[in-house]
């Protein structure tokens, strides 16, 4: 099998947005290759498998490059052999189930965000600093406060859905990271116990390159 015919996820083992994409391969039995990148300060779009974004997770593929862990999921699920019941974003069509992903997305990039500017060497003190980590917390608030309704509403006779997966890999990555305590988060971590039990969660363990 040659290189191209085996896809291939560009990200770090590190990265949030990238565990996304490892857990919906794992869940799916879908072959592939794993290529990191070694510097997230680069501005070689190659460096991101020719993301001009500058972004992870990509997926490489002898059609071309996918950009962006929701667009690398579904092309994994096209891919499967077992085409299991995944609830995607779309699906989600009451205000509660659409905000609990919205809100997940957007704390994982103000992480992103809070990570990558500490990395530079830029100050936590600045106004938009303060800014990002009280919206934050304010998201974490929010998505500890309506996860148990939010959960219970998902369909029940799914097999996997976008909105457990990112939750799952946001909650799981603050603590990682030493971006923001999350003990006092029950529901939340309660969820993410549960959810860790699945074996796809234990394939793709956060860690940092070497």
């Amino acid at each position: 099998m040659s290189a191209l015919d085996k896809p291939v996820i560009i990200g770090r083992s590190s990265s949030h947005f990238t565990r996304i994409a490892r857990l919906f391969a794992a869940e799916l039995g879908v072959d592939h290759s794993f290529q990191v990148v070694r510097d997230l300060l680069s501005t070689n779009p190659e460096d991101y498998g020719g993301n001009p974004a500058l972004r992870i997770p990509v997926l490489k593929t002898a059609q071309g490059a996918w950009f962006g862990a929701l667009n690398v999921s579904r092309e994994l699920w096209r891919r499967s052999n077992s085409r299991p019941r995944v609830v995607w974003p779309e699906d989600l069509d009451v205000p509660l189930l659409a905000n609990m992903q919205e809100l997940t997305l957007q704390a994982m990039a103000t992480e992103v965000t809070l990570v990558m500017e500490k990395m530079a060497g830029a100050g936590e003190g600045t106004t938009h600093a303060r800014k990002l980590r009280e919206s934050l917390g304010n998201m974490m608030a929010w998505l500890e406060a309506n996860a148990s309704a939010a959960l219970a509403a998902l369909p029940p006779e799914r097999d996997l859905s976008y909105l457990e997966v990112t939750l799952f890999c946001l909650v799981t990555h603050l603590e990682f990271r030493d971006v923001l305590p999350t003990a006092s988060y029950e529901t939340l971590n309660r969820f993410c116990q549960q959810f860790a039990q699945r074996p796809s969660a234990s394939a793709t363990l956060f860690r940092f390159d070497v």
